[in-house]
């Protein structure tokens, strides 16, 4: 009995040999010769090697997907430099301090050119004519010009020493990074190895990219001697007097702006210059298009564990391209900056906090996000610290705060009130509203918020698994 059911087995089996199109395809032919022979088994040989091939794939891309669907998924929103770079810089100092680590040459020179970026704005603004007419770099002799002024002469010979170095950061951001960057900011696009071009090496990197940044390594080096060499000039031009008082005329404050390091000259010039961790949370890259970190956490209790970070931009012509990452987030931390002074920077007509506003109804209301957590940071609060302490009152800007104190408190309140009414009023299903204030450079606070936040995030989603 056992006999007639081995038989019956390898009749199947030889059955299903027979019938394997893969293996008639290489069947031996009628009066084969030799030559046809080895070149039949080569076939069925490269054959075989390409399909092992394949199923390895296919088998690495379950395991990936398996260990995505493990993973802690979360996507960051917020219009344009509302922070989102600066919190996922948080994430990588809590969880991945060795990547970090691996990190910290590139923000150098990142850094380096935010000095010049701001040095650059500063010039701008100084050969701006102001509503009398007037340059403080005005040549001489000329109709409306301070001629006779020796600050005039000054600001003159500091633009004219510090113009290699503006010509030195033109070339530079030329060989490393998009077309789009301008003289005002670094814009990189997403997916791009830019990190590599400046140092940074890991398994992906190639051996072309890698010679390709030994050759800028030079222009990386004249860069630290020049910055070195215009450190007295950078100084001198950002704490006179006049410039302070240019600033002020036409309300510009360049310490709110992103990658503002010119009360850090004298460190950041010198030769010997290391990025601190506040540094590199500080710097300022835009990034064009959706970027995904990829995160294996190194830290002891959750050692080995993923999480991947979506970073999207916050540009109003790319938002279009936020809805197809919806589906798969776990949780959104939506960054709303309260900078209620202030308008966007690709449309002057519309106020920044009103366009946070639109944002979060719209995120809110989403049919896409009703299972999903929705976690608000009421981003910058240093800034608007600052803002209210210099006397700028919000009903200026926001008629419905009325008569309401001028407060930090009374503030935050205020526009928090608003988030959560939107919250609770067009969620599709009822959930908790989650908000934290932070000021996402000030990486001691914020880190500890961000392991809160995962922590949380994680239990969520255990409960709603009934593991626990």
């Amino acid at each position: 009995m056992v006999a007639i059911s081995k038989f019956k087995q390898k009749q199947r089996a030889t059955m299903e040999l027979s019938e394997n199109p893969f293996i008639v395809a290489f069947k031996a032919p009628a009066n084969e010769t030799e030559e046809e022979r080895i070149r039949r088994v080569r076939a069925f040989q490269d054959a075989q090697r390409v399909s092992r091939q394949i199923d390895e794939s296919l088998q690495e891309a379950k395991r990936i997907l398996d260990r995505r669907k493990r993973a802690t998924r979360i996507l960051l929103l917020g219009q344009a430099e509302s922070g989102k770079s600066a919190v996922l810089k948080n994430f990588q100092l809590a969880f991945t301090p060795q990547q970090f680590q691996k990190e910290r040459d590139v923000w150098k020179t990142i850094i380096q050119l935010n000095l010049i970026s701001s040095v650059r704005t500063l010039l701008n603004i100084l050969n701006d004519v102001d509503p009398n007419g007037q340059s403080l770099m005005t040549p001489p002799h000329t109709p409306g010009s301070h001629s006779n002024s020796p600050l005039n002469s000054k600001l003159r010979r500091i633009h004219l020493v510090l113009s290699p170095l503006l010509s030195m950061e033109t070339d530079l951001k030329n060989i490393l990074f998009s077309a789009g960057s301008s003289p005002r900011e670094i814009r990189v696009t997403a997916g791009t190895t830019w990190k590599s071009k400046l140092g940074f090496r890991d398994s992906a990197t190639s051996q072309q990219n890698s010679q390709l940044t030994n050759a800028q390594n030079i222009v990386k080096t004249n860069l630290v001697k020049l910055l070195e060499a215009s450190k007295n000039d950078i100084d001198s031009l950002w704490k006179d007097e006049d410039t302070q008082r240019a600033l002020q005329e036409r309300e510009i404050n360049l310490r709110d702006s992103p990658g503002f390091f010119l009360d850090d000259v004298e460190r950041i010039t010198s030769p010997s210059y290391q990025p601190t961790d506040s540094d590199i949370v500080r710097a300022r890259v835009r990034t064009d298009g959706v970027e995904e970190h990829h995160l294996v956490l190194e830290t002891a209790r959750l050692k080995g564990n993923d999480f991947y970070i979506t970073d999207v931009s916050g540009m109003r012509s790319a938002r279009h391209s936020w809805i197809p990452f919806f589906d798969d987030a776990q949780a959104i931390l939506f960054l709303a900056p309260l900078m209620f002074n202030q308008m966007l920077e690709e449309d002057p007509h519309v106020n920044r906090l009103e366009d946070s506003l639109l944002l979060w109804k719209e995120i809110c209301s989403n049919v896409l996000l009703a299972n999903c957590n929705i976690i608000i940071f009421f981003n910058k609060m240093d800034i608007l610290r600052r803002t209210l302490e210099s006397g700028v009152e919000v009903r200026k800007y926001v008629p419905s705060y009325g008569d309401a104190p001028n407060e930090v408190a009374s503030v935050t309140k205020y526009f928090k009130d608003r988030f959560k009414g939107y919250h609770r009023k067009l969620s599709p299903k009822p959930r908790t509203f989650i908000a934290h204030e932070t000021s996402a450079i000030d990486i001691h606070s914020t880190t500890a918020l961000v392991i809160t936040v995962h922590e949380g995030i994680i239990r969520d989603n255990l409960e709603k698994s009934d593991m626990i």
